[in-house]
Protein backbone atom coordinates (compact mmCIF):
# COMPACT_ATOMS: atom_id res chain seq x y z
CA UNK A 1 0.00 0.00 0.00
CA UNK A 2 1.33 3.45 -0.87
CA UNK A 3 0.82 6.89 0.62
CA UNK A 4 1.05 10.30 -0.95
CA UNK A 5 2.66 13.54 0.16
CA UNK A 6 2.25 16.38 -2.32
CA UNK A 7 4.76 19.05 -3.17
CA UNK A 8 3.10 22.41 -3.53
CA UNK A 9 3.24 24.13 -6.90
CA UNK A 10 4.03 27.83 -6.70
CA UNK A 11 0.95 29.94 -7.30
CA UNK A 12 1.23 32.50 -10.10
CA UNK A 13 -0.23 35.93 -9.22
CA UNK A 14 -3.69 36.34 -10.74
CA UNK A 15 -4.26 32.58 -10.90
CA UNK A 16 -5.89 30.17 -8.52
CA UNK A 17 -3.95 27.12 -7.28
CA UNK A 18 -5.29 25.00 -10.16
CA UNK A 19 -4.01 27.47 -12.78
CA UNK A 20 -7.40 29.03 -13.56
CA UNK A 21 -7.91 32.82 -13.59
CA UNK A 22 -8.75 34.47 -10.28
CA UNK A 23 -11.49 36.48 -11.97
CA UNK A 24 -14.70 37.81 -10.41
CA UNK A 25 -16.41 37.50 -13.80
CA UNK A 26 -15.27 33.95 -14.48
CA UNK A 27 -17.64 31.58 -16.28
CA UNK A 28 -15.81 28.37 -15.48
CA UNK A 29 -17.09 26.68 -12.32
CA UNK A 30 -14.66 25.31 -9.76
CA UNK A 31 -13.61 24.98 -6.12
CA UNK A 32 -14.38 27.71 -3.61
CA UNK A 33 -11.92 29.43 -1.25
CA UNK A 34 -13.15 27.07 1.48
CA UNK A 35 -12.07 24.04 -0.54
CA UNK A 36 -8.67 25.53 -1.41
CA UNK A 37 -8.06 26.36 2.27
CA UNK A 38 -8.95 22.83 3.38
CA UNK A 39 -6.68 21.33 0.72
CA UNK A 40 -3.82 23.54 1.86
CA UNK A 41 -4.35 22.34 5.44
CA UNK A 42 -4.30 18.75 4.18
CA UNK A 43 -1.17 19.44 2.09
CA UNK A 44 -2.94 18.49 -1.13
CA UNK A 45 -1.85 19.88 -4.48
CA UNK A 46 -4.58 21.12 -6.79
CA UNK A 47 -4.45 19.78 -10.34
CA UNK A 48 -3.03 21.76 -13.21
CA UNK A 49 -6.19 21.90 -15.28
CA UNK A 50 -4.46 22.82 -18.54
CA UNK A 51 -2.29 19.69 -18.26
CA UNK A 52 -5.29 17.58 -17.27
CA UNK A 53 -7.28 18.71 -20.32
CA UNK A 54 -4.41 18.02 -22.72
CA UNK A 55 -3.81 14.56 -21.25
CA UNK A 56 -7.48 13.62 -21.52
CA UNK A 57 -7.66 14.69 -25.16
CA UNK A 58 -4.44 12.81 -25.92
CA UNK A 59 -5.89 9.61 -24.42
CA UNK A 60 -9.11 9.98 -26.38
CA UNK A 61 -7.32 10.60 -29.68
CA UNK A 62 -4.95 7.67 -29.11
CA UNK A 63 -7.95 5.38 -28.55
CA UNK A 64 -9.60 6.55 -31.78
CA UNK A 65 -6.40 6.04 -33.74
CA UNK A 66 -5.89 2.56 -32.28
CA UNK A 67 -9.39 1.55 -33.46
CA UNK A 68 -9.08 3.32 -36.84
CA UNK A 69 -12.07 5.55 -36.10
CA UNK A 70 -12.20 8.90 -37.82
CA UNK A 71 -13.92 10.65 -34.93
CA UNK A 72 -16.16 10.24 -31.92
CA UNK A 73 -19.47 12.04 -31.43
CA UNK A 74 -20.44 12.53 -27.79
CA UNK A 75 -23.85 13.32 -26.29
CA UNK A 76 -23.40 11.97 -22.76
CA UNK A 77 -22.72 15.09 -20.65
CA UNK A 78 -20.01 13.31 -18.68
CA UNK A 79 -18.19 12.26 -21.84
CA UNK A 80 -18.46 15.85 -23.10
CA UNK A 81 -17.03 16.96 -19.74
CA UNK A 82 -14.16 14.52 -20.11
CA UNK A 83 -13.28 15.58 -23.66
CA UNK A 84 -13.76 19.34 -23.29
CA UNK A 85 -13.86 19.98 -19.51
CA UNK A 86 -16.93 22.12 -20.14
CA UNK A 87 -20.33 21.90 -18.48
CA UNK A 88 -23.79 23.27 -19.12
CA UNK A 89 -26.84 22.28 -17.07
CA UNK A 90 -25.51 18.73 -16.76
CA UNK A 91 -28.56 17.04 -15.24
CA UNK A 92 -31.04 18.73 -17.58
CA UNK A 93 -28.77 17.84 -20.48
CA UNK A 94 -28.73 14.19 -19.40
CA UNK A 95 -32.41 13.79 -20.37
CA UNK A 96 -32.66 16.66 -22.89
CA UNK A 97 -29.55 16.18 -25.05
CA UNK A 98 -28.96 19.69 -26.35
CA UNK A 99 -25.14 19.46 -26.32
CA UNK A 100 -22.82 17.45 -28.53
CA UNK A 101 -19.08 17.20 -28.96
CA UNK A 102 -17.18 15.93 -31.99
CA UNK A 103 -13.56 14.92 -31.47
CA UNK A 104 -11.57 13.75 -34.49
CA UNK A 105 -8.69 11.31 -34.28
CA UNK A 106 -6.35 14.23 -35.02
CA UNK A 107 -7.71 16.18 -32.03
CA UNK A 108 -9.96 18.75 -33.68
CA UNK A 109 -12.84 19.43 -31.29
CA UNK A 110 -16.23 21.08 -31.87
CA UNK A 111 -18.86 21.62 -29.17
CA UNK A 112 -22.48 22.32 -30.05
CA UNK A 113 -24.07 24.23 -27.16
CA UNK A 114 -27.27 25.92 -26.01
CA UNK A 115 -28.66 28.86 -27.98
CA UNK A 116 -27.33 32.18 -26.77
CA UNK A 117 -24.08 30.91 -25.24
CA UNK A 118 -21.83 30.70 -28.29
CA UNK A 119 -18.33 30.22 -26.92
CA UNK A 120 -19.26 31.57 -23.49
CA UNK A 121 -18.94 28.29 -21.58
CA UNK A 122 -16.07 26.81 -23.60
CA UNK A 123 -13.71 29.78 -23.89
CA UNK A 124 -11.60 28.66 -20.91
CA UNK A 125 -10.43 25.58 -22.84
CA UNK A 126 -8.49 26.39 -26.05
CA UNK A 127 -8.65 22.70 -27.01
CA UNK A 128 -12.26 23.36 -28.02
CA UNK A 129 -11.57 24.72 -31.51
CA UNK A 130 -15.14 25.74 -32.34
CA UNK A 131 -18.38 26.31 -30.48
CA UNK A 132 -21.61 26.18 -32.43
CA UNK A 133 -25.18 26.54 -31.22
CA UNK A 134 -28.46 24.75 -31.52
CA UNK A 135 -28.20 22.24 -34.33
CA UNK A 136 -27.42 19.16 -32.20
CA UNK A 137 -30.78 19.36 -30.41
CA UNK A 138 -33.13 16.90 -32.06
CA UNK A 139 -35.09 15.54 -29.11
CA UNK A 140 -38.87 15.75 -29.36
CA UNK A 141 -39.56 18.29 -26.59
CA UNK A 142 -37.56 20.97 -28.34
CA UNK A 143 -38.22 20.05 -31.98
CA UNK A 144 -41.63 18.42 -32.14
CA UNK A 145 -42.46 17.10 -35.58
CA UNK A 146 -39.35 18.64 -37.14
CA UNK A 147 -37.13 16.22 -35.17
CA UNK A 148 -36.29 14.07 -38.18
CA UNK A 149 -35.32 17.01 -40.39
CA UNK A 150 -33.23 18.57 -37.59
CA UNK A 151 -31.39 15.29 -37.14
CA UNK A 152 -30.73 15.08 -40.86
CA UNK A 153 -29.30 18.62 -40.89
CA UNK A 154 -27.01 17.82 -37.96
CA UNK A 155 -25.82 14.60 -39.60
CA UNK A 156 -24.91 16.58 -42.71
CA UNK A 157 -22.92 18.99 -40.56
CA UNK A 158 -21.02 16.13 -38.91
CA UNK A 159 -20.32 14.51 -42.25
CA UNK A 160 -18.90 17.78 -43.60
CA UNK A 161 -16.51 18.04 -40.66
CA UNK A 162 -15.38 14.45 -41.09
CA UNK A 163 -14.64 15.10 -44.76
CA UNK A 164 -12.45 18.04 -43.74
CA UNK A 165 -10.64 16.43 -40.79
CA UNK A 166 -10.84 12.65 -41.34
CA UNK A 167 -10.31 12.24 -45.07
CA UNK A 168 -12.01 9.08 -46.35
CA UNK A 169 -12.50 7.56 -42.90
CA UNK A 170 -16.26 7.19 -42.36
CA UNK A 171 -16.02 5.23 -39.10
CA UNK A 172 -17.69 7.38 -36.46
CA UNK A 173 -17.96 6.27 -32.82
CA UNK A 174 -21.08 7.52 -31.01
CA UNK A 175 -21.84 7.16 -27.32
CA UNK A 176 -25.57 7.96 -26.89
CA UNK A 177 -27.86 9.30 -29.59
CA UNK A 178 -31.59 9.71 -30.28
CA UNK A 179 -33.16 7.34 -32.81
CA UNK A 180 -33.53 9.89 -35.61
CA UNK A 181 -29.92 10.96 -35.13
CA UNK A 182 -28.60 7.43 -35.57
CA UNK A 183 -30.71 6.87 -38.66
CA UNK A 184 -29.59 10.19 -40.15
CA UNK A 185 -25.90 9.40 -39.70
CA UNK A 186 -26.28 5.96 -41.25
CA UNK A 187 -28.31 7.43 -44.13
CA UNK A 188 -25.29 9.55 -45.02
CA UNK A 189 -23.11 6.47 -45.29
CA UNK A 190 -21.39 6.70 -41.91
CA UNK A 191 -20.34 3.49 -40.19
CA UNK A 192 -21.52 4.10 -36.64
CA UNK A 193 -19.33 2.38 -34.03
CA UNK A 194 -19.82 1.79 -30.31
CA UNK A 195 -18.58 4.94 -28.60
CA UNK A 196 -19.16 3.92 -25.00
CA UNK A 197 -16.56 1.17 -25.32
CA UNK A 198 -14.07 3.90 -26.24
CA UNK A 199 -14.96 6.41 -23.55
CA UNK A 200 -15.30 3.93 -20.69
CA UNK A 201 -11.87 2.44 -21.31
CA UNK A 202 -10.23 5.83 -21.90
CA UNK A 203 -11.72 7.25 -18.70
CA UNK A 204 -10.83 4.16 -16.64
CA UNK A 205 -7.11 5.02 -16.37
CA UNK A 206 -6.59 8.37 -14.66
CA UNK A 207 -3.86 10.78 -15.62
CA UNK A 208 -1.58 12.26 -12.92
CA UNK A 209 -3.54 15.51 -12.82
CA UNK A 210 -6.84 13.63 -12.60
CA UNK A 211 -5.48 11.77 -9.58
CA UNK A 212 -4.68 15.11 -7.94
CA UNK A 213 -8.19 16.31 -8.75
CA UNK A 214 -9.67 13.18 -7.22
CA UNK A 215 -7.62 13.56 -4.03
CA UNK A 216 -9.04 17.06 -3.68
CA UNK A 217 -12.58 15.87 -4.38
CA UNK A 218 -12.29 13.09 -1.81
CA UNK A 219 -11.03 15.56 0.80
CA UNK A 220 -13.97 17.87 0.10
CA UNK A 221 -16.41 14.97 0.28
CA UNK A 222 -15.07 13.77 3.61
CA UNK A 223 -15.16 17.29 5.04
CA UNK A 224 -18.82 17.45 3.98
CA UNK A 225 -19.54 14.06 5.55
CA UNK A 226 -18.03 15.26 8.83
CA UNK A 227 -20.44 18.20 8.94
CA UNK A 228 -23.33 15.84 8.18
CA UNK A 229 -22.32 13.39 10.90
CA UNK A 230 -22.03 16.19 13.46
CA UNK A 231 -25.55 17.32 12.58
CA UNK A 232 -27.25 13.92 12.94
CA UNK A 233 -29.57 13.58 15.92
CA UNK A 234 -32.85 11.89 16.76
CA UNK A 235 -35.83 13.88 15.53
CA UNK A 236 -34.29 14.85 12.19
CA UNK A 237 -35.74 13.41 9.01
CA UNK A 238 -33.64 11.48 6.56
CA UNK A 239 -34.11 14.39 4.16
CA UNK A 240 -32.81 16.81 6.81
CA UNK A 241 -29.61 14.79 7.08
CA UNK A 242 -29.12 14.38 3.33
CA UNK A 243 -29.66 18.10 2.76
CA UNK A 244 -26.58 18.83 4.89
CA UNK A 245 -24.36 16.76 2.58
CA UNK A 246 -25.76 18.47 -0.52
CA UNK A 247 -25.19 21.92 0.98
CA UNK A 248 -21.64 21.17 2.08
CA UNK A 249 -20.76 19.78 -1.35
CA UNK A 250 -21.98 22.98 -3.02
CA UNK A 251 -20.15 25.15 -0.44
CA UNK A 252 -16.88 23.62 -1.62
CA UNK A 253 -17.59 23.99 -5.34
CA UNK A 254 -19.01 20.53 -5.87
CA UNK A 255 -21.71 19.95 -8.45
CA UNK A 256 -24.41 17.42 -7.57
CA UNK A 257 -25.18 14.06 -5.95
CA UNK A 258 -26.35 11.36 -8.33
CA UNK A 259 -28.72 9.50 -5.99
CA UNK A 260 -30.65 9.85 -2.72
CA UNK A 261 -29.17 6.71 -1.16
CA UNK A 262 -29.57 7.40 2.53
CA UNK A 263 -31.87 5.32 4.70
CA UNK A 264 -32.46 4.70 8.40
CA UNK A 265 -33.88 2.07 10.72
CA UNK A 266 -35.89 -0.67 8.98
CA UNK A 267 -35.57 1.21 5.66
CA UNK A 268 -31.94 0.08 5.50
CA UNK A 269 -33.13 -3.47 4.74
CA UNK A 270 -33.34 -4.19 1.90
CA UNK A 271 -30.98 -1.61 0.44
CA UNK A 272 -31.82 0.94 -2.29
CA UNK A 273 -34.61 2.78 -0.52
CA UNK A 274 -33.87 6.47 -1.03
CA UNK A 275 -34.14 9.08 1.69
CA UNK A 276 -37.50 10.49 2.63
CA UNK A 277 -39.49 11.99 5.51
CA UNK A 278 -38.83 9.21 8.05
CA UNK A 279 -37.85 10.65 11.44
CA UNK A 280 -34.64 9.30 13.00
CA UNK A 281 -34.93 7.56 16.34
CA UNK A 282 -32.40 6.88 19.08
CA UNK A 283 -30.41 3.76 18.21
CA UNK A 284 -31.38 3.69 14.52
CA UNK A 285 -28.93 2.44 11.96
CA UNK A 286 -28.26 5.20 9.39
CA UNK A 287 -26.57 4.18 6.12
CA UNK A 288 -25.68 6.19 3.04
CA UNK A 289 -23.79 6.14 -0.26
CA UNK A 290 -22.37 9.52 -1.30
CA UNK A 291 -22.39 9.21 -5.13
CA UNK A 292 -21.05 12.76 -4.93
CA UNK A 293 -19.99 14.61 -8.06
CA UNK A 294 -17.76 17.16 -6.41
CA UNK A 295 -14.96 19.52 -7.32
CA UNK A 296 -13.70 19.30 -10.92
CA UNK A 297 -16.63 16.99 -11.68
CA UNK A 298 -14.83 14.11 -9.92
CA UNK A 299 -17.04 11.55 -8.19
CA UNK A 300 -16.33 10.42 -4.65
CA UNK A 301 -18.30 7.23 -4.14
CA UNK A 302 -18.04 6.01 -0.57
CA UNK A 303 -20.48 4.56 1.94
CA UNK A 304 -20.63 4.64 5.70
CA UNK A 305 -23.10 3.40 8.32
CA UNK A 306 -23.62 5.03 11.71
CA UNK A 307 -25.75 4.52 14.79
CA UNK A 308 -27.99 7.45 15.70
CA UNK A 309 -27.79 9.13 19.10
CA UNK A 310 -26.02 7.76 22.15
CA UNK A 311 -27.39 4.22 22.05
CA UNK A 312 -25.14 1.20 22.14
CA UNK A 313 -25.47 -1.16 19.17
CA UNK A 314 -26.85 -4.66 19.48
CA UNK A 315 -24.62 -7.72 19.23
CA UNK A 316 -26.09 -8.50 15.78
CA UNK A 317 -25.40 -4.99 14.54
CA UNK A 318 -21.75 -5.24 15.59
CA UNK A 319 -21.44 -8.70 14.06
CA UNK A 320 -22.75 -7.68 10.65
CA UNK A 321 -20.87 -4.37 10.64
CA UNK A 322 -17.58 -6.16 11.31
CA UNK A 323 -18.26 -8.60 8.45
CA UNK A 324 -18.95 -5.69 6.11
CA UNK A 325 -15.86 -3.78 7.23
CA UNK A 326 -13.65 -6.87 6.78
CA UNK A 327 -15.16 -7.35 3.32
CA UNK A 328 -14.15 -3.85 2.18
CA UNK A 329 -10.71 -3.84 3.81
CA UNK A 330 -9.75 -7.34 2.64
CA UNK A 331 -10.98 -6.74 -0.89
CA UNK A 332 -9.07 -3.46 -1.07
CA UNK A 333 -5.90 -5.37 -0.29
CA UNK A 334 -6.14 -7.64 -3.35
CA UNK A 335 -6.17 -4.68 -5.75
CA UNK A 336 -2.90 -4.44 -7.72
CA UNK A 337 -1.75 -3.84 -11.30
CA UNK A 338 -2.08 -6.92 -13.46
CA UNK A 339 -4.79 -8.54 -11.36
CA UNK A 340 -7.51 -10.05 -13.53
CA UNK A 341 -11.06 -8.91 -12.88
CA UNK A 342 -12.04 -12.58 -12.61
CA UNK A 343 -9.73 -12.91 -9.61
CA UNK A 344 -11.39 -9.93 -7.95
CA UNK A 345 -14.73 -11.70 -8.35
CA UNK A 346 -13.64 -15.02 -6.94
CA UNK A 347 -10.91 -13.89 -4.54
CA UNK A 348 -10.67 -11.82 -1.40
CA UNK A 349 -13.40 -11.80 1.19
CA UNK A 350 -16.60 -13.64 0.31
CA UNK A 351 -19.89 -13.05 2.07
CA UNK A 352 -21.28 -15.68 4.44
CA UNK A 353 -24.24 -17.59 3.02
CA UNK A 354 -26.91 -15.71 4.97
CA UNK A 355 -25.79 -12.38 3.44
CA UNK A 356 -25.48 -13.59 -0.16
CA UNK A 357 -29.17 -13.30 -1.18
CA UNK A 358 -29.19 -9.51 -0.62
CA UNK A 359 -25.65 -8.91 -1.92
CA UNK A 360 -24.87 -5.64 -3.67
CA UNK A 361 -24.85 -5.50 -7.48
CA UNK A 362 -21.10 -4.89 -7.56
CA UNK A 363 -18.23 -6.27 -5.53
CA UNK A 364 -16.04 -3.57 -7.12
CA UNK A 365 -16.65 -0.90 -9.73
CA UNK A 366 -14.62 1.80 -11.40
CA UNK A 367 -15.04 5.47 -10.53
CA UNK A 368 -14.00 8.79 -12.06
CA UNK A 369 -16.50 11.38 -13.27
CA UNK A 370 -19.17 8.95 -12.03
CA UNK A 371 -19.42 5.21 -11.46
CA UNK A 372 -17.45 3.87 -14.41
CA UNK A 373 -16.17 0.73 -16.11
CA UNK A 374 -15.26 -1.89 -15.04
CA UNK A 375 -17.99 -3.64 -13.08
CA UNK A 376 -16.77 -6.55 -10.97
CA UNK A 377 -19.61 -8.76 -9.79
CA UNK A 378 -19.94 -11.41 -7.09
CA UNK A 379 -19.27 -15.05 -7.98
CA UNK A 380 -23.00 -15.77 -8.13
CA UNK A 381 -23.39 -13.17 -10.92
CA UNK A 382 -20.24 -13.94 -12.91
CA UNK A 383 -20.43 -14.48 -16.69
CA UNK A 384 -17.33 -15.68 -18.51
CA UNK A 385 -15.93 -13.24 -21.07
CA UNK A 386 -17.98 -10.19 -20.13
CA UNK A 387 -15.15 -8.43 -18.28
CA UNK A 388 -12.03 -10.21 -19.47
CA UNK A 389 -9.53 -7.53 -18.45
CA UNK A 390 -6.76 -6.76 -15.98
CA UNK A 391 -6.17 -3.81 -13.67
CA UNK A 392 -3.75 -1.08 -14.72
CA UNK A 393 -2.00 1.63 -12.69
CA UNK A 394 -4.15 4.73 -12.57
CA UNK A 395 -7.45 2.90 -12.40
CA UNK A 396 -9.72 3.64 -9.45
CA UNK A 397 -12.02 1.05 -7.94
CA UNK A 398 -14.65 1.08 -5.22
CA UNK A 399 -14.81 -2.12 -3.16
CA UNK A 400 -18.41 -2.14 -1.98
CA UNK A 401 -20.73 -4.17 0.23
CA UNK A 402 -24.27 -4.31 1.49
CA UNK A 403 -24.71 -6.70 4.40
CA UNK A 404 -28.24 -7.42 5.52
CA UNK A 405 -30.11 -10.64 6.24
CA UNK A 406 -33.36 -11.37 4.42
CA UNK A 407 -36.18 -10.12 6.61
CA UNK A 408 -33.75 -8.36 8.95
CA UNK A 409 -34.52 -5.11 10.74
CA UNK A 410 -31.41 -3.31 9.44
CA UNK A 411 -28.53 -3.52 6.98
CA UNK A 412 -24.98 -2.20 6.75
CA UNK A 413 -23.62 -0.31 3.72
CA UNK A 414 -19.86 0.33 3.40
CA UNK A 415 -17.61 1.35 0.52
CA UNK A 416 -14.14 2.81 -0.02
CA UNK A 417 -12.38 4.31 -3.03
CA UNK A 418 -9.03 2.82 -4.02
CA UNK A 419 -6.32 3.83 -6.51
CA UNK A 420 -4.34 1.18 -8.39
CA UNK A 421 -0.69 2.24 -8.08
CA UNK A 422 2.41 1.02 -9.90
CA UNK A 423 3.15 -1.41 -7.07
CA UNK A 424 -0.17 -2.06 -5.37
CA UNK A 425 -2.99 0.06 -4.09
CA UNK A 426 -3.82 3.18 -2.10
CA UNK A 427 -7.05 3.69 -0.19
CA UNK A 428 -8.07 7.24 -1.06
CA UNK A 429 -11.01 7.49 1.36
CA UNK A 430 -9.98 7.75 4.99
CA UNK A 431 -13.24 8.57 6.79
CA UNK A 432 -13.29 6.45 9.97
CA UNK A 433 -15.44 3.43 10.57
CA UNK A 434 -18.12 3.81 13.25
CA UNK A 435 -16.31 2.96 16.49
CA UNK A 436 -19.42 1.79 18.32
CA UNK A 437 -20.50 -0.50 15.50
CA UNK A 438 -16.97 -1.91 15.43
CA UNK A 439 -17.53 -2.82 19.08
CA UNK A 440 -14.95 -0.39 20.45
Amino acid sequence: MTTHYADFRKITPGLRPDGTPDDDDRVEIGPTPLAFAEWADARLEAPDLAKMRHARLDRLCAALQARDYGAILLFDPLNIRYASDTTNMQLWNAHNPFRACLVTASGYMIVWDFKGVRGLLTAHNPLVRETRIGSSSFFYFSNGDSTQSRAAAFAAEVEAEMQIHCGSNRRLAVDKIMVHGLRALEARGMTVMEGEEVTEKVRAVKTPEEIKAMRCAVNACEASIAVMEAAVEPGMTEDDVWAVLHAENIRRGGEWIETRLLASGPRTNPWFQECGPRVLKEGDILAFDTDMVGCYGMCTDMSRTWIVGDAEPTREQVEIYRIAQEHVVTNSSIIAPGVHLRDLTHGGHLLPEDLVPQRYGAKFHGVGLCDEWPLVVYPEDFEEGVFDYRLEPGMMLCPEVYAGRVGGSFGIKLEDQVLVTETGYEVMTTYPWDARLMGH
